[in-house]
């Protein structure tokens, strides 16, 4: 199933070595049919395409994860009940992008990543 339309990136905001997005998740989305019915979760995946994302925008180009050191998962995140999330990211280096980088609902840490990113030539 495509995941296109699952979420939409509402706003970015950049500073030296830091970018903090915020996306918006689609509760009616088809994936949530089957993840899971009735009790919806966001795909651990999908968090991690989040950020992904985010840095593709903010660069203006395609990017891929080339080693993860850490995730963590630390909070369900339900789009019924939390439709928003706040992402920062603290990053060095061009070519490739070593990131430190955490969702937020509201004042809650969903998840943490730390994790290299590489250009797609």
């Amino acid at each position: 199933m495509p995941l296109s339309n699952l979420y939409t990136i509402t706003t970015l905001d950049q500073a030296p070595g830091q970018i903090t997005g915020t996306v918006q998740i689609d509760a009616a989305h088809p994936v949530f049919e089957g993840h899971f019915p009735g009790s919806p979760v966001l795909p651990g995946v999908v968090q991690l395409e989040m950020v992904k994302a985010i840095l593709s925008k903010t660069f203006g180009k395609e990017l891929a994860l080339k080693e993860m050191s850490t995730c963590k998962f630390l909070e369900v995140i339900n789009p019924a009940e939390t439709p928003e999330l706040t992402i920062h990211i603290q990053y060095k280096g061009d070519e490739l992008l070593d990131v430190n980088a955490s969702g937020k609902m509201g004042e809650k840490t969903c998840f943490k990543v730390r994790a290299s990113f590489r250009s797609i030539i």
